[in-house]
């Protein structure tokens, strides 16, 4: 049984019709959501790096801001419109982990339940307001915009939790093999019908955060840190091409949309 059909009583068919600001959740959404964590993860970096700490926040917010002003524009999912709001969501998500702990020294033990309190407030408010928190039922700006704030409370606490393993021993080649073990849990007990699939989505929705997060840091910094020393540009432009290969393919083949079921 599908989310759709575990909180809301109307006809799949017509569900699908109207709930079309985001992608059918395939192999292709996780391996893109993966790919814009890691890549989020190296630009924010980088962009700290070359630009300075606030104008680099200053400019991923107004990214940020002008992503979703088009994507709530739109009356439909479009794959480059949708996925490019993803990858500044998930640099700007990266930023407000950082300036916590980096610019406020707030540390990762608390910044990292900050944000899963944070997330779960959004929870908390958008099933009481609408009384699903499905991604297949996104058919109005009220819950497209309770959407969008957990995917950026996700990326903030994925980034925090990436983090905090990283620096507490584990590493980031470490801390991404725990999170690769770690998302095949909710997957898994889904499978076994052991927590359903709306709950077992937004598990693995934040998993793949640090996942991704973890993955790009071991690539990119240097092997004093414990990673490979590629560099936050080749592994930002790396990654940069791997996600528009994919949602270039999407786009063409609209793979992603209930009309290609």
């Amino acid at each position: 049984m599908t989310p759709e059909h575990l909180l809301d009583d109307r006809p799949r068919a017509t569900l699908r019709v109207l709930a079309n600001k985001v992608p059918e959740v395939t192999a292709y959404f996780w391996i893109i959501k993966v790919l814009t964590t890691g890549m989020g993860e190296t630009a924010s970096d980088l962009l700290a790096k070359v630009l300075g700490p606030v104008p680099a926040v200053a400019l991923g917010g107004l990214a940020l801001a002008a992503s979703l002003a088009v994507q709530f524009a739109v009356r439909r999912y479009i794959a480059w419109v949708y996925w490019t709001a993803v990858v500044m969501v998930s640099v700007f998500g990266t930023m407000a982990a950082d300036v916590l702990h980096v610019g406020l020294g707030v540390p990762y033990t608390l910044s990292t339940p900050f944000f899963l309190l944070a997330l779960a407030a959004v929870f908390a408010l958008w099933y009481a307001v609408e009384r699903t928190l499905s991604i297949h039922s996104i058919r109005t700006r009220r819950r497209e915009a309770f959407y969008w704030a957990a995917v950026l409370a996700t990326f903030a606490l994925g980034t925090a939790a990436g983090d905090l393993t990283a620096t507490a021993g584990l590493g980031y080649f470490g801390s991404a093999v725990l999170f690769a073990v770690a998302i095949c849990v909710p997957a898994l007990a889904h499978r076994g019908g052991a927590l359903g699939a709306v709950p077992a989505f937004w598990t693995a929705y934040v998993i793949t955060r640090p996942l991704g997060a973890s993955l790009a840091d071991w690539m990119a910094l240097g092997h004093s840190r414990g990673g490979l020393a590629l560099g936050l540009g080749p592994v930002t432009l790396g990654w940069t091409a791997a996600i528009v290969c994919f949602v270039g393919y999407l786009a063409a083949s609209r793979r992603d949309t209930s009309t290609a079921l």
